[in-house]
């Protein structure tokens, strides 16, 4: 499987466990712990494999970049969080970010 897919399935499982977070009720309600679990699991695994093709800093970059995005986006379209011009101004940062940082490890 090519290492983009494992990276994008690393960062949606990241993002599942992440939201089931909040329906945890403080850790604890087993369902949601369950998937909050699993989910940090399947992607530190996925995150593992992804490491033997990538560097360290282009996949973490990647993963933590593109998994706070896609938090950001689910708290302003799932959970009706404000999409104020400054939230939206650092998501653009974020990739930004994560750009320079692969165009930098690729010279």
């Amino acid at each position: 499987m090519p290492v983009a897919v494992l990276l994008s399935f690393a960062i949606v499982s990241e993002v599942a466990a992440t939201v089931a977070l909040r329906y945890s009720d403080g850790f604890t309600r087993f369902g949601p712990i369950a998937i909050v679990v699993a989910g940090y699991g399947i992607s530190f695994w996925l995150l593992a494999l992804v490491l033997r093709e990538m560097s360290i800093g282009a996949t973490y970059a990647v993963w933590s970049a593109a998994g706070t995005a896609l938090i950001a986006v689910v708290g302003v379209f799932a959970f009706g969080e404000p999409a104020t011009a400054l939230k939206v101004a650092s998501l653009g940062l974020i990739i930004l970010g994560v750009v320079g940082l692969n165009l930098a490890g690729s010279h």
